[in-house]
């Protein structure tokens, strides 16, 4: 039983990994940009979690939402004040963009909410719960449950509406997606809007159970990239799958070896993918 209650933990904490590496796939497959400082959005969307509950108390879903509306703008600004300009130039001065970006919100994080850590109140979301002789953390259970609804919503926008056609198009062949009369700023703007929200919503979901600091982003990247490349570069339903399994890992290794080596298995795993399958289990060759 206690196996068991390690395993359905380590999918639902997955499940939130999926979430917030399905928008860095987006942008990374639609434009083949490398975005650095996508773990400090989710860092952001900690934050705005934290004020949003302090100042105006709102519950889980309302500062989920607004994490969602606010790291939305900002996706948004990132793409018109920043990577539409350097998306043509050369890779190295898109890897410098992004990456003077993280440090740009990381130390504007510190400047504005200071290095000491903070949380969330542990009984925000009620005591853990016994399902079926299970125990289950009630933070971390609503985490996983809405991170693996918003992800497959996220793929159905993607394939089953008529702005994630346009989205695709534009991903698939930017030129031609012109001649049809879509216009690819627009789509690729949006592109980094509902990156920035699924990160913001990742991390309002993440702040219920984990200390929020300007630091947190580094650890919650470094996964984003890792989840990213085990299912493949652009893949939705790819990185749901590597986040899942990621998530497992890294808590049957804390469980049988200890927390302490629970990263050591899942960049070896990165470095395995890499070695085996360079373009993941659902991206292509």
């Amino acid at each position: 039983m206690i196996l068991l209650q390690v395993i359905v933990a380590g999918l639902l904490i997955g499940a939130v990994y999926a979430l917030f590496s399905s928008g860095l796939t987006l942008v990374w497959g639609m434009m083949n940009v490398i975005n650095f400082a996508h773990g400090e959005l989710v860092m952001l969307g900690m934050y705005v979690a934290f004020w949003a509950f302090t100042l105006a108390h709102f519950g889980v879903a309302s500062f989920s939402a607004a994490a969602a509306v606010v790291l939305f703008m900002l996706g948004v600004l990132i793409y018109l004040a920043l990577i539409r300009h350097v998306v043509r130039g050369p890779m190295l001065a898109q890897i410098l963009s992004t990456f003077g970006l993280l440090l740009v919100l990381r130390y504007a994080a510190f400047w504005a909410f200071g290095a000491n850590f903070v949380s969330l109140p542990d009984g925000i979301l009620g005591p853990s719960l016994n399902v079926g002789g299970i125990l289950l953390s009630a933070p971390k259970l609503v985490a996983g449950v809405a991170a693996l609804a918003v992800t497959i919503g996220l793929h159905l926008l993607l394939t089953r509406t008529m702005l994630g056609s346009r989205i695709l198009a534009v991903a698939e062949d930017r030129n031609a997606a012109m001649l049809m009369g879509i216009r690819p700023d627009r789509m690729q703007a949006i592109a980094w809007g509902l990156s920035g929200a699924s990160a913001g919503i990742a991390g309002a979901l993440i702040a219920t159970f984990f200390p929020i600091s300007a630091t947190v982003g580094e650890s919650l990247g470094l996964i984003a990239f890792v989840v990213v490349t085990f299912g493949g570069f652009g893949s939705v339903p790819g990185a749901m799958i590597a986040g899942l399994i990621i998530g497992l890992i890294e808590s049957l290794s804390a469980f049988y070896v200890g927390p302490v080596y629970q990263d050591v298995f899942v960049y070896a795993l990165f470095v395995l993918v890499l070695w085996v399958r360079p373009h993941g289990l659902m991206g292509k060759a």
